[in-house]
């Protein structure tokens, strides 16, 4: 195809579409691409429950907050309508600011005695970010990894989330 060729198709295709698109076979109502016609705004909640999810599923990682965290976690699960559970879990150790296109994320994790922490923060980083961008479409600029604590293979585990079956621990 010669170029004046594509542009005669260019001119056309302008014409329909600047004839107010009444001549389009087609077209839709009210206008514009759909995806222009309102806002979309995702919580500072709803990036730090999808960092924290994705943080958890590194190997190496054992918890998420730092110790004061955890513990007010346990306690607050275990009182009837105080606001524990799986949702306040999810968020225990991440910190989210969310602007129009971007993110930056804060984490504060336990490490598992035994493994490489410079290789659990890289998982956890690529990880958090790879499921941040794609489930919200928001870029992350940064993730900021503090470790506060190795869990020790003959110490009581503090964050009880897993396996907590209301019964007592066998010892």
């Amino acid at each position: 195809m010669s170029e004046s060729s594509t542009e005669k198709n260019t001119d056309r295709s302008t014409d329909k579409e600047s004839s107010g698109g009444s001549r389009i076979s087609g077209a839709r109502r009210g206008g514009g691409d759909p995806a222009t016609r309102g806002r979309t705004t995702i919580a500072d909640g709803v990036v730090a429950k999808i960092a924290g999810m994705a943080a958890r599923d590194v190997v190496g990682v054992h918890a998420m907050g730092g110790g004061l965290a955890r513990t007010f976690g346990a306690v607050r699960e275990r009182v009837p309508g105080a606001g524990g559970g799986r949702a306040s879990t999810a968020t225990r150790g991440v910190k989210a600011e969310v602007g129009e296109v971007q993110t930056a994320l804060d984490l504060d994790l336990v490490v598992e005695y035994g493994y490489a922490i410079a290789e659990v923060t890289q998982n956890v980083r690529e990880n958090v970010i790879a499921a941040v961008e794609r489930m919200t479409g928001l870029e992350v600029v940064e993730v900021n990894i503090a470790v506060g604590d190795v869990k020790l293979p003959d110490e009581e585990d503090e964050d009880e989330d897993e396996g907590d079956s209301g019964r007592p621990a066998l010892q």
